[in-house]
């Protein structure tokens, strides 16, 4: 078991999405319109029919035209319009149905209760948050979530409000991975600064363990803000530059050994001048002076011999 498994221990849904059976709702439609038209003619022939001495045929006429009525109040009640992107989970006096997703005029079982859910592609962008990370610093971090539902079955059933459960979950993600992880890198350590591509990756895996429960499948994540918190920014700041401060002298130091390295080479290798060690570390001591000094230093000449 990873982790991730470990600390994101959702429980195993219940209900999963099914087709429903649905048809096309024009025909059914134009069918259901007659109907409601048809008591107009029916009704008043009966009438007629009856008052003129065919009292069967009149009653007949008369029943038929509310049969109609009633056929047609049914059909309606079956008929739904269903939008690109959006879907409909059907329930039958509380039982699960199915789920009708082919856009258009369908005709589902009347006296259902059909509830729309949006399956269009959402984002969702998490308020700043202020949590300390793996090293006790307080950051403020921030990240927005792409996904859709992809379950709809879940995401109506699973949870009471998809899209608050959507929001929970990610701030929760959000502050579990920062509080996992350290700001600035050290001894080979994630960091939430310099390995931004493995952390938005874990990040994602997280609230897709999260929000799988209800259905919802994550597209992407991207953290959209990562700094210190100001309490601590301005000596954050100043612990960063004397890094890089650091890490510049580091690199003309080596630079400056491998240049003397060379001199007392070339000087060796043409036989320019014979010096002993301690004119050697003098001139070593001298070339590395000028080398890494930050400023530009004064030369002194000197008009004697090689030791005075």
């Amino acid at each position: 078991m990873t982790d991730l498994q470990i600390a994101v221990d959702m429980p195993a849904p219940q209900t999963h999405e099914r087709t429903a059976r649905a048809a096309s709702g024009w025909p059914l439609l134009v069918l259901a319109l007659l109907g409601l038209l048809s008591p107009f003619a029916l009704v008043p022939i009966g009438a007629v029919l009856a008052a003129g001495g065919s009292g069967g045929a009149g009653a007949a006429l008369i029943a038929a035209g509310v049969l109609l009525l009633l056929a047609a109040v049914v059909v309606f009640t079956g008929l739904t319009a269903v939008a690109p992107g959006e879907a409909r989970v059907i329930q039958l006096l509380g039982r699960y149905v199915g789920t009708v997703r082919t856009p258009g005029l369908r005709f589902v079982a009347p006296f259902t209760q059909k509830r729309r859910v949006s399956t269009r592609i959402r984002n969702h962008e998490t308020d700043i948050t202020k949590v300390n990370d793996a090293d006790g610093n307080p950051i403020e971090m921030a990240a927005v979530v792409v996904w859709q539902v992809e379950d709809t079955a879940k995401a109506v059933f699973e949870v009471d409000d998809f899209m608050e459960f959507v929001a929970f979950q990610t701030e929760t993600a959000v502050r579990h991975i920062a509080g996992s992880y350290p700001y600035d890198g050290h001894d080979d350590m994630l960091s939430l600064r310099q390995n931004a591509e493995e952390i938005t990756g874990r990040l994602s895996a997280e609230i897709q363990a999260r929000v799988a429960s209800a259905g919802v499948e994550v597209i992407e994540s991207r953290i959209t803000r990562l700094a210190y918190a100001p309490e601590i920014a301005q000596a954050m700041l100043r612990r960063q530059q004397a890094g890089a401060v650091v890490a510049a002298r580091q690199r003309i130091v080596d630079g400056a050994v491998g240049m003397v390295e060379a001199a007392l080479a070339r000087l060796d290798e043409h036989n320019v001048i014979e010096l002993d060690e301690e004119r050697k570390a003098t001139m070593v001591s001298n070339l590395l002076v000028v080398l890494c000094g930050d400023r530009d230093v004064q030369p002194v000449v000197n008009t004697g011999s090689l030791y005075h």
